[in-house]
């Protein structure tokens, strides 16, 4: 099938690459399917574009990048919406807001987005900690 999207052209998908939001995300409650594009010749960041809507595309990155360490408790009822068996399933990533100075980019990590990569079912997370920022700054200055 063919996606002609707003930014990244036409790009091509199969019926078994679109993952199901059954909620939406927050602000785009009406869009429930969406496909991950990788961006040509990066290796760090992706999208997650509605097929419903051509100008919608969120930029992703894995959390995992950006602190070694990150961790938390999937809730037990998101297992269940997500029907998720096994660690291995799932896919975590959060989404990135660009600014046209690099330095300024940041990713939410207060909010990951959980994706079931076996029954492409996702959803998105909002942790209730105070351990992880809205805006976590993607590049940190280097005091060296």
């Amino acid at each position: 099938m063919e996606l002609i999207t707003k930014y990244h052209g036409v790009r091509e998908y199969e019926a078994e690459d679109v993952i199901m939001f059954k909620k939406g995300l927050p602000g785009f409650e009406n869009l429930k399917k969406f496909i991950i594009l990788p961006i040509e010749k990066n290796e760090v960041f992706s999208i997650l574009h509605s097929i419903e809507n051509m100008n919608v595309g969120l930029v992703l990155i894995s959390p995992f990048d950006i602190i070694k360490d990150y961790e938390f408790k999937i809730p037990d009822n998101y297992i269940l919406e997500l029907q998720i068996m096994k660690p291995e399933e799932v896919l975590v990533l959060t989404t990135v807001t660009l600014n046209s100075n690099i330095k300024n980019m940041t990713t939410n990590l207060k909010a990951p987005i959980i994706i079931n990569i076996k029954e492409k079912l996702g959803e998105q997370l909002i942790l209730d900690n105070d351990k992880y920022k809205i805006k976590e700054p993607l590049f940190k200055e280097s005091n060296n």
